[in-house]
């Protein structure tokens, strides 16, 4: 089989057929076009450059037993999603085993830490509230924000106008802004 062919494809068309035909070297050149962005995520989250090569591989183990399981549709989210749980993981293992006592440096750890929290609590929110807006506002402010794609490529998938779009997009982030909020303050209670 030449794999040539499948180099320019895009993720979508090309995660199809690597359900369709269960071809592991499809899912190689899936994963290896997002391999900056998983280490740029795991440099992100663990903050050492060995650590984030190591989570990439892992990651990508991951990768491969997951997709097996669940059929994926936003590939780019998902292994975003998946990248920066494992970096997570990794985090709360680390200071589950650092006792407080034990360790001199931990008030700058703290303030890392307690940063690492609050990002955690908003990707949460994000996470549970985007499905809570209308049908339209969800679609707009997934494809356009987590999906990166235009104004015009919105209208083609959905059948809005670029008024109809820039509008869904506009109060999808007003709609989710409140939403976070209220979902911040019910956690915080």
């Amino acid at each position: 089989m030449s794999i040539e062919k499948y180099q320019h494809i895009t993720d979508d068309e090309l995660l199809t057929i690597y359900y369709r035909e269960d071809n592991n070297q499809l899912l190689g050149i899936l994963l290896q076009r997002y391999t900056l962005l998983l280490f740029g995520v795991s440099m992100k989250y663990l903050k050492n450059e060995i650590a984030a090569q190591d989570a990439v591989q892992q990651i990508f183990l991951k990768a491969i037993v997951e997709l097996k399981k669940y059929k994926v549709t936003y590939f780019r989210s998902w292994l975003y999603i998946v990248a920066k749980n494992h970096c997570l993981h990794i985090l709360r293992e680390k200071y589950r085993i650092i006792p407080i006592e034990e360790n001199n440096s931990i008030a700058a750890d703290e303030t890392d830490f307690s940063v690492f929290l609050q990002n955690e609590k908003t990707l949460l929110a994000l996470e549970s509230c985007i499905p809570k807006l209308v049908e339209e506002q969800n679609t707009c402010i997934t494809l356009f924000y987590l999906k990166k794609k235009s104004y015009q490529e919105i209208c083609e998938l959905t059948g809005y106008s670029m008024l109809q779009v820039k509008s869904f997009i506009q109060n999808g982030k007003r709609n989710l802004k409140t939403l976070v909020e209220t979902f911040m303050q019910k956690t915080h209670e």
